[in-house]
């Protein structure tokens, strides 16, 4: 009965987690599995000021709690990606990539990603110029103009954010006036940093290897404007245009709108048997922090209901959820002056199930980032006995300090990190040494015979930041390739630490996919199966 739940909730943001946290605490059985990173879209938010009971923290720290929460009860969290749902009949098959799991009753809470708003050379300068997270790419735009496309929340937060880092930001409204709540509105309008251009629309971006040229229109007196970045600079335009839902899993098994929103009544119900939805997937009029928690609760309290009744009529009974505070407290006490008590009981499931044992070969040169890479990676090795950390003559490496993943006959993975794997690198970096040491992460008969077919040598470097939050799935989804197939190898490079790559490759928004010292550079995040849509 191990794969049997009551409840999968795909998704791990405010929705997902508000679910999960009500449905454990009334005993169900519940799996929150999420593709990325735990805590969805606002945990690129710095600053939450508007969640009832909370008066300021970080939506990261929001989240985080919201997690524990759960976890506390007896929730349980899975990194996968859902690849498929089968809803027929009593019982339902939720597909992933380390596997098929069965439940009751599935709630899609998979969020929303950035819309792209279709001006001439958007998709070209992607990366390039073009961004559409602040805090992962705002430090790429220190000193220089930052135009912002959009009038809504993001639009408004994000403006006040960037001008850290930029010298001047100029935002770029399509109506009268923001569409935000006035305080917000007032925050980025009163900015000395600030100015706001109304009823303005971005008709092209153009340049060489960045942003050299914008042009842009009021809309009402037709005037034309147009940008040139001094001689020598670049500047960027952040685009905060709404969201697109990640509904592609359900197209063709649930009801969507126009737009792809998800319909459903008001219990979060959709029209598809055992099928709900909660949080920025729905058709809704306001998508915040506080709506998606309210979505996801009462999602899970009609859940409760459809589980008590397939229990009864089934048979079937999922094991009842474990509370996890004795684990908690249990692996707290673990001596580590880095890894949280959360972490390493993170650390230890992976550890166990390791197949082989592993090297972490560790080039440094005399920077306090060696240090800390050194002290990291001892105290990772620490905590296993299938961990070995060794020092290797740092001549080997250009771009120090690395840990590379190695066997223990000496022989390279071909997995590496250039820097310290901490942030959101932090699971990835788990997840390669699973990977590398193996069974690994499940792969489908498909997936796994395309990455063999590769039989020329490619080398792979993701270039990221430990703040982005859309850079781990392009790194695990790498890093599995390379683990599986020896011609094909993986480095992360933590592109703070790295101005010359920066530099040559033109990079301005992370995560940035270099393939073959440049042969073909690639932005944005993909999965396994994008992934080797550019490789194959």
């Amino acid at each position: 009965m191990d794969q049997y739940f009551d409840i999968i909730i795909v998704g791990g943001g405010p929705a997902g987690l508000a679910a999960a946290l009500y449905l454990a605490r009334a005993r169900y059985r519940v799996l929150v599995v999420e593709k990325d990173t735990f805590g969805g879209q606002i945990t690129i938010t710095a600053e939450v000021v508007n969640y009832p009971g909370v008066g300021r923290t970080s939506g990261t720290e929001l989240t985080e709690t919201m997690r524990k929460q759960a976890e506390g009860f007896g929730a349980e969290f899975l990194l996968a990606e859902v690849t498929g749902l089968e809803l027929s009949g009593d019982v339902k098959t939720v597909r992933t990539s380390r596997g098929d799991l069965k439940c009751f009753g599935v709630l899609l809470a998979t969020g929303a990603h950035p819309r792209m708003v279709g001006f001439q050379g958007e998709e070209q300068f992607r990366g390039r110029g073009v961004a559409y997270c602040a805090t992962c790419d705002g430090e790429f735009f220190t000193g220089k103009d930052v135009f912002v496309v959009g009038g809504g929340f993001a639009a408004a937060e994000e403006s006040v954010f960037l001008t850290k880092y930029a010298r001047q930001v100029t935002i770029l409204i399509r109506g009268d006036d923001f569409t935000c709540a006035q305080a917000t509105a007032d925050a980025a309008r009163n900015h000395e940093k600030i100015t706001v251009l109304t009823n303005t629309e971005v008709e092209e971006v153009s340049g060489d290897t960045a942003l050299r040229y914008l042009r842009y229109r009021n809309t009402k007196t037709g005037q034309v404007t147009k940008h040139h970045a001094a001689d020598g600079e670049t500047f960027g335009v952040f685009v905060f245009a709404g969201y697109e839902p990640a509904t592609e899993l359900v197209r063709g098994l649930a009801e969507l709108n126009d737009q792809g929103y998800i319909l459903t009544d008001r219990s979060q119900k959709t029209t598809a048997d055992g099928l709900y939805a909660a949080g920025d997937v729905c058709v809704k009029p306001l998508r915040q922090v506080v709506t998606a928690v309210g979505d996801g609760a009462l999602a899970a309290t009609e859940l409760e209901r459809l589980c008590a009744a397939m229990q009864e009529k089934t048979g079937i009974h999922p094991k009842a959820p474990v509370s996890r505070t004795a684990e908690t407290a249990a692996s707290t006490e673990t001596s580590s002056t880095l890894f949280t008590g959360d972490m390493l009981a993170q650390l230890h499931t992976v550890f166990s199930r390791m197949a082989s044992p592993l090297v972490l070969r560790l080039y440094l040169d005399e920077t306090p980032l060696s240090a800390e890479l050194k002290q990291y990676m001892e105290e990772l090795a620490a905590q296993s006995s299938k961990l070995t950390a060794e020092i290797g003559t740092a001549e080997e490496m250009e771009h120090l300090p690395c840990v590379r993943v190695c066997r223990p006959d000496g022989s390279w993975t071909g997995l590496a990190f250039h820097g310290v794997p901490g942030g959101h690198e932090f699971t990835s970096f788990v997840l390669g040494l699973y990977n590398a040491a193996g069974p690994g992460q499940a792969l489908d008969e498909d997936t796994r015979a395309a990455i063999h077919s590769i039989q020329k040598p490619i080398k792979l470097e993701i270039l990221v930041s430990l703040s982005c939050t859309m850079c781990p799935e392009l790194v695990t989804a790498a890093q599995r390739i390379a683990a599986e197939n020896p011609r094909i190898t993986a480095q992360v490079y933590d592109l703070n630490h790295f101005p010359d790559l920066r530099e040559k490759h033109q990079v301005m928004s992370v995560p940035c996919l270099v393939i073959n010292d440049g042969e073909q550079v690639s932005f944005g995040k993909k999965s396994i199966r994008q992934l080797l849509e550019l490789l194959t």
